[in-house]
């Protein structure tokens, strides 16, 4: 097997570097500036932040995360400065749900965003990540995609530079040839630039489209055209769980679902397999290239001051089980990259501890000295980040009830060693997996008489951290 050239990645950051838009042009496509910063709580004395979210990025697509396939060189070299989280999750695997939780630090079932009409409320944004740094006297900007409903929230942010939808990745804009990822870069890159002239601390917020499919289009995963060589001499591997007999187990409701339907578009033979996966990870690699582009623009000075955190939205199939998609207790749908480079963490770090999404705020703040409102449910990562701590939970729970006709409905627990998840499918169907034997999910164990106490325990737990994320 051929790896992918990293003189090619090269290249292709110095193409993205001369061919990316002027920021007022790509900040007129994507959205005006919001208004000038308003008043705030005093000057802040934290570090810098940028936080850095992909969308539909699964944890083990990056060097770093032991891929040897695919070219992510700036991820890794931001994972040889920090610290990568490898048992990262969501609490649920859907967009603007999962982007809701990541602001608020809060479960769905607290914060009540289940589908893509609700945005944030006005009390909401005011105890938001953003708007708690902006409070305390950050400077703040956001960038790409904002994945929610209601309102685009111009205000919230010192410099609004966002888009609603899903957008598109070519096509539309000033340079229709042009990559949305670029556009991005360019954007991010231009705030950087102005918040670096000013003493004043910053949070950037940069929420790229990359990887997620631009649905119900014949070329799904448009990549610019720069890396269409990366991979043509590369045989990806089929999951060990893209198999008919995992389909067979599946729940008949996921057989007929949603994500199934979209396996037929991506995964349904040999061929249609290699280009998805291949497509998905030229999209990583630009995603990879404007990571790259957007730090450099920091001075040795600045990110020495800069704490980068990157992650993302939800996981990914790619193909497992015989599905697309995400949404569903599955690993690859659950299971996020997060990687934290501390200001002065210069070396390379590992932490095997259960985090998730809504961990991400408590942390952000911690750094920055504001106090974590008390509706957040996450918890704050510096200790493990520190050394002084080896994990914040030993379970969590996980939950999706977004409305859909073809996606059924689950929640469940995910402890170190076990996973309960239970479908909604007019019935309740369970599912019960030994992560340590079967970290692949193939051997359903719900009606071994032998687990019976296991799935006991874990059904009074499911009841209690429900409660718990209320």
């Amino acid at each position: 097997m051929r790896t992918p050239s990293r003189r090619n990645i090269l290249v292709g950051g110095s193409a993205l570097a001369a061919g990316v838009a002027t920021y007022g042009v790509a900040d007129r496509w994507l959205g005006a500036p919001g208004p000038e910063p308003g008043k705030t709580g005093g000057r802040a004395s934290g570090p810098n932040i940028i936080l850095l979210l992909a969308d539909d990025m699964r944890w083990d697509a990056m060097g770093a995360a032991g891929n040897r396939i695919i070219a992510t060189p700036e991820l890794d070299r931001l994972a040889a400065t920090g610290t990568v989280f490898a048992n990262n999750f969501v609490t649920t695997s859907i967009c603007p749900t999962s982007r809701a939780s990541i602001l608020l630090g809060q479960y769905a079932r607290r914060h009540g965003i289940w589908d893509f009409r609700t945005g944030l409320s006005v009390a909401q944004h005011a105890t938001s990540l953003p708007g708690l740094l902006r409070q305390a006297g950050y400077r703040t900007g956001f960038v790409g995609k904002w994945g929610l409903g209601g309102s685009l929230p111009r205000g919230l942010y010192d410099v609004w530079n966002g888009f609603p939808g899903q957008g598109r990745y070519v096509g539309r804009g000033p340079d229709p040839k042009l990559h949305l990822t670029d556009h991005i870069a360019t954007g991010a890159s231009a705030f950087l630039k102005q918040a670096q002239a000013t003493e004043q601390p910053f949070f950037l917020q940069v929420s790229f489209k990359a990887p997620h499919g631009q649905d119900g289009a014949e070329d799904e995963f448009r990549f610019a055209d720069r890396f269409a060589d990366l991979y043509r001499a590369v045989d990806i591997p089929r999951p060990p769980s893209a198999t008919a007999a995992s389909y067979d187990q599946l729940p008949q409701c996921l057989k007929e679902s949603e994500g199934r339907r979209r396996w037929k578009k991506r995964f349904a033979t040999e061929a249609m397999f290699q280009r998805t996966v291949k497509n998905y990870y030229r999209l990583i690699t630009g995603l990879d290239a404007a990571v790259g582009k957007i730090l450099g623009g920091l001075s040795a000075a600045t990110r020495k001051n800069t704490l980068v955190v990157f992650t993302s939205d939800n996981g990914f199939f790619l193909g497992e089980h015989g599905l697309a998609g995400k949404w569903w207790m599955y690993e690859e749908s659950i299971r996020t990259p997060l990687i934290v480079s501390a200001p002065g963490d210069l070396k390379a770090s590992r932490s095997n501890g259960l985090t998730l999404n809504i961990d991400i705020a408590p942390t952000l703040l911690d750094f920055a000295g504001v106090s974590t409102p008390a509706r957040a449910q996450g918890q704050s990562l510096r200790p493990l980040l520190a050394g002084q701590r080896q994990s914040v939970r030993d379970a969590f729970y996980y939950e999706h009830a977004f409305s859909h006709p073809t996606i059924a409905k689950c929640e469940g627990v995910r402890s170190r060693t076990w996973k309960l998840i239970e479908f909604t499918c007019g019935d309740e169907i369970t599912r019960l997996f030994n992560l340590t034997n079967d970290p692949h999910e193939q051997r359903n164990l719900a009606a071994d008489p032998a687990a019976r106490p296991v799935l006991a325990r874990l059904r009074g737990q499911l009841r209690e951290l429900r409660k718990q994320a209320a």
